[in-house]
């Protein structure tokens, strides 16, 4: 048996080898699935950055109503939907929003 060994010692161990790497390619850190996991996350990562620039340009437009320049326009709306403030003579009506 430890002739056969001895005889077939290059093959045994190139097939230990092969084994090795191949599963290392496939699993592991830096793997195929790994690469397949990891180009997932970045593209969802990609996606809310996306999502959390345009919220930021809408603060920035809605921050640039407030400053220097008043809008009065926007004050109004703020003011009739914060405080529920209308003028004499006008009926204000809540519509309730079921989204929460």
């Amino acid at each position: 048996m430890l002739d056969k060994i001895k005889k077939n010692y290059f093959i045994l161990i190139s097939t230990i080898l092969f084994l090795y790497f191949f599963f290392n390619l496939l699993d592991g850190e830096r793997g195929l699935i790994s690469y397949f996991d990891k180009k997932n996350i970045l593209k969802e990562l990609k996606n809310e950055k996306i999502e959390v620039t345009n919220k930021i340009n809408e603060l920035e437009i809605k921050n640039s109503l407030l400053t220097d320049n008043l809008d009065l326009d926007y004050i109004e709306t703020l003011i009739r939907q914060k405080f529920l403030f209308g003028k004499d003579g006008e009926k204000i009506f809540l519509i309730k929003n079921n989204e929460n």
